[in-house]
């Protein structure tokens, strides 16, 4: 038979064509066939807590890394590296144990670990066999400092001389290194404090490290609580102001409506108050914001009292004043706004300022209904820590608003007292240091 040539092109053109579907079909078993299995199976990371007050860990300070995985089947690991995150670092006594665990059992595991800048690498002697739990502890190693979730990578070799990467293990959540942080961390280490703890009423009243916690965790409490009196008094004052004339109008009724208000806010406690107001209106279906109810009720409870600050100041003024203000064709409003009133002001201030600081002192009892004030800061470290320092914390905030005040008001009532030419005790006087002029004779002068 003669092969003609539109044979042989027919021949060449259907090898072509089988070539063509044997790498298709090779190509496409290619994409479609499964990655070879990972051999170990991460099954947790966790870092040893670093805080001293709590269970976070902290970024940049020596901590302990426990790696676990499990080894796959039919596979035999000679080497493994653990790459640590970025930013992390060992300190100089850094130390890496393997450990082999087969259920309880503990394996005799011979290796040789070396720790470099970024990782650590162990090899064993004995290839671990699979199935079995390998746990890896790294210790002092400080991850980042930042904020954040970091995780562990790396790889592992084979008795097989196959190298194979591992995946990303559990991420590990740590917190930055604060200012009052490592203020803390520095005063764990001082011998004096630790000779201060070890007083336990010290320890338990006057702790340093969580002097330094709570300065800042309670400075927003402290804002808060003045927020709260800086809003309220000064609604309390024309509250105060307008009670008062009310007190002293001339119709019976309008007088005895205000006397009600006055007595029956003075005579029952704020806490009672509060707890009233807090509790009460959700009943009736009132729902308002509790900083916002706190500031009206410490308001309404202030204004009782302003008001016969300002009654009594009102009625302390000479009639001779009103008097004098009707001879000039003034009415009653006039001389009240005009006359009467600027001096009532002058003659309350150092009474006034007493009422403010007995508010501000006041907003502690908000705590009792849960408004985040400085005092409801204080009671959730004390909780947590179980340690009292937190409340001294919170009263050395308080005295810095209120001794100056009171040095305040003591000054401006001796002023207003010379002003208005009264007896003015003089002020106490140091006694002078006594000075020997005459040795010999004994004499002794003032200097």
């Amino acid at each position: 038979m003669r092969i003609t040539p539109q044979h042989q092109s027919a021949v060449t053109q259907a090898a072509r064509s089988l070539l063509v579907l044997v790498a298709a079909l090779a190509l496409l078993l290619t994409l479609t066939s499964p990655a070879p299995a990972v051999a170990l199976d991460i099954e947790k990371t966790t870092a040893r807590p670093n805080q001293q007050d709590g269970n976070n860990v902290i970024g940049g300070q020596p901590t302990r890394v426990t790696w676990e995985a499990r080894v796959g089947a039919d596979e035999q690991i000679s080497e493994l590296t653990l790459t640590l995150p970025a930013g992390s670092s060992l300190a100089e006594g850094a130390s890496v144990q393997a450990t082999v665990l087969d259920g309880l059992k503990r394996l005799e595991t011979p290796q040789q670990a070396e720790i470099r800048t970024g990782e650590v690498r162990i090899r064993f002697e004995n290839p671990v066999p699979s199935h079995m739990l390998l746990r890896v502890e790294i210790h002092d190693i400080a991850l980042p400092a930042a904020d954040g979730d970091y995780s562990l990578g790396g790889s592992y070799v084979t008795t097989e001389g196959a190298s194979i990467p591992l995946p990303d293990s559990p991420a590990i959540s740590v917190i930055s290194l604060t200012t009052v942080k490592a203020i803390t961390l520095w005063l764990d280490e001082q011998p004096w404090v630790e000779a201060w703890n070890s007083v336990m009423f010290l320890k338990i009243f006057f702790n340093p490290q969580f002097i330094v916690a709570a300065v800042p965790n309670l400075f927003i409490g402290w804002l808060r609580s003045l927020g709260l009196v800086l809003v309220g008094f000064p609604l309390a004052i024309p509250i105060g102001l307008g009670v008062s004339f009310l007190r002293m109008a001339r119709l019976r009724i309008v007088r005895f409506v205000a006397s009600i208000y006055v007595n029956v806010i003075r005579g029952t406690p704020l806490f009672l108050q509060i707890y009233i107001a807090f509790f009460g209106l959700p009943l009736l279906h009132i729902s308002i914001d509790s900083y916002l109810l706190g500031i009206l009720v410490l308001a309404m409870n202030s204004s009782a009292y302003l008001a016969e600050i300002f009654r009594a100041g009102i009625q302390s003024i000479h009639k001779g004043q009103f008097e004098a203000s009707a001879s000039l064709g003034m009415n009653a409003v006039q001389t009240m706004f005009s006359v009467i009133i600027p001096q009532t002001v002058r003659r309350v201030i150092p009474t006034a300022t007493s009422e403010f600081i007995l508010l501000y002192k006041d907003t502690s009892l908000l705590a009792a209904v849960g408004v985040m004030e400085q005092m409801m800061f204080a009671k959730s470290m004390v909780a947590s820590t179980g340690n009292m320092t937190p409340y001294i914390v919170a009263a050395a905030y308080y005295l810095v608003v209120t001794l100056p005040l009171t040095k305040i008001i003591t000054s401006f009532e001796r002023r207003l007292a010379e002003a208005e030419g009264q007896s003015v005790p003089p002020k106490p006087r140091r006694k002078r240091r006594a000075s020997v002029t005459d040795a010999l004779g004994g004499q002794v002068k003032s200097e």
